[in-house]
Formats: structure tokens, sequence, C-alpha cells
């Protein structure tokens, strides 16, 4: 049974999985597999849904989790956090304007937002799992 414990792991792990699904997506339509590349890019977004979800659940029981860490780690740390935490709040607003342009099939529109909305997107889900690293398997 998964308990509230478990969670920051349950989160950087479908941080990872958007993560490689936003690497395949970009690939596939790289290569012109639409089809293909429509399905990772969703399968990307149904993980970062989960990941919200969780997130959520755990903050709401947990609260906020201090770094444990010293000296320049900490430095480290927060130079990681505060952009990984200012970008994660422009990712569902980029997502859904991206995915939204898509599905209505306005591949020009949807290609211009996508160049800012990947990097942004890929960015925010590697920092997590590096956050998480930081603050949970990590034994300073």
């Amino acid at each position: 049974m998964l308990e509230v414990r478990d969670l920051p792991a349950v989160n950087a792990g479908l941080n990872a999985l958007s993560a490689v699904f936003l690497t395949i997506g970009w690939r596939l339509i790289r290569a012109r597999r639409v089809a293909l590349h429509r399905a990772a890019m969703l399968a990307a977004v149904a993980c970062s849904l989960l990941f919200f979800t969780s997130y959520l659940t755990y903050h709401f029981q947990v609260g906020s989790v201090p770094f444990p860490g010293q000296g320049g780690w900490r430095t480290v740390y927060f130079a990681v956090l505060i952009p990984h935490t200012l970008l994660a709040a422009t990712v569902p607003v980029l997502a859904t304007i991206t995915l939204v342009h898509a599905l209505r099939r306005r591949f020009q529109r949807h290609r211009r937002i996508a160049r800012w909305t990947l990097p942004i997107w890929l960015f925010v889900s590697v920092t997590g799992i590096v956050v998480y690293w930081m603050l949970y398997r990590v034994s300073w």
C-alpha cells in the first residue's frame, strides 16, 4: 500500500516519465511521426497531471520540507529550486496553450509556442528530480 511518505519518490518518478515522454515526443515529431508524437505528448501531460495531484496530496498533508544541508550545498539547492519553482508555475499555462493549439489543428501556433514550452517543461521535470534527490536521498 502506498503511504504519504512514498509520494516524493512517486513524484520524482512521474517527473522522470514526463521528461522521457517529452523527449520521445520531440524526436517523433522531428521524424514526422505525428500520431506517435501526439500519443507521447498526451502521455507526458497525463504524467504531469498525476504528478500535480500527488504533489498537492503530499504537501497538503506534510507541509513544506526544509533543506537539511548546510554551506555551499544550500546555495546549490536554492540555485536549482528557485528557477525550478518559478518556471514550474508557467508549465500548466504553456502546456495547456500548446495542447489546445494542437488539438484545434492550429499547428503553426502550436509549433511557435511549443519551442518555448518543451525546454521549460523539460527543465522543470529534470530539476524536480534533482530537488527530490537533494531533499530526500542525500545524507547531508
